[in-house]
């Protein structure tokens, strides 16, 4: 890619928003409101605005290799606290994808240095779900199962923080589980019973 080409897209990207909306950028300079946190992956072929038809301004946006929620990262963490406390968003969205690089390089026994750390977050997973996982005799619907429960995971990791807690009691913030389909391009929704869940892990995780 060239770079310089970049600019040139810039550019031409300002003059259509103002040709349509001569106010856009003022207006955006106000300050933002999204409804949404979006927590996805920091794959090339996964744009978190684009794969939602949504504008800038309207999501607020969070990605790392293979979506994760760790609850020790400070990066992580100072994200949802940033959103819940200060934007008050309405929803929180943990958004995998099939074909994931992190989650297949996290079910290879093999060590990939710097990058130990993180992927042992996804085999933490693995080890959790394993009886069901080495049940599946297909590799790939092996890996695209632990997508999913990656994804279950990570909104679990959300709803164990004090900020999530403290908003579901005082406003009702609502937790999604989602998977982009690279192949054919559609979100599926996971369907994860939280209040489920909830009862599950409350008795550990519960803070109030």
């Amino acid at each position: 890619m060239d770079i310089a080409r970049i600019f040139e897209n810039n550019e031409t990207w300002v003059q259509q928003k103002l040709h349509v909306e001569p106010d856009y950028f003022s207006d955006l300079s106000k300050g933002q409101t999204p409804d949404i946190l979006y927590i996805g992956c920091s794959d090339s072929r996964v744009s978190a605005e684009e794969l939602m038809g949504v504008s800038p301004g309207e999501v607020f946006v969070l990605r790392n290799i293979a979506n994760m929620v760790p609850n020790t990262d400070l990066s992580v963490m100072s994200v949802v606290n940033y959103a819940v406390l200060h934007l008050k968003v309405k929803h929180i969205v943990v958004c995998g994808h099939y074909y994931c690089g992190g989650v297949q390089a996290a079910m290879q026994s093999e060590d990939l240095g710097i990058l130990n750390p993180w992927l042992r977050n996804i085999r933490d997973v693995y080890r959790m779900h394993r009886e069901e996982l080495n049940a599946i005799q297909d590799e790939e619907q092996r890996y695209k199962r632990l997508v999913e429960l990656n994804v279950e995971e990570q909104c679990i990791n959300v709803l164990k923080t004090a900020e999530v807690q403290q908003a579901r009691r005082d406003r009702d913030i609502t937790i999604h589980g989602w998977v982009f389909d690279v192949h054919s391009g559609k979100l599926i929704d996971l369907q994860i019973d939280f209040i489920k869940v909830l009862e599950n892990i409350k008795e550990i995780y519960r803070l109030d």
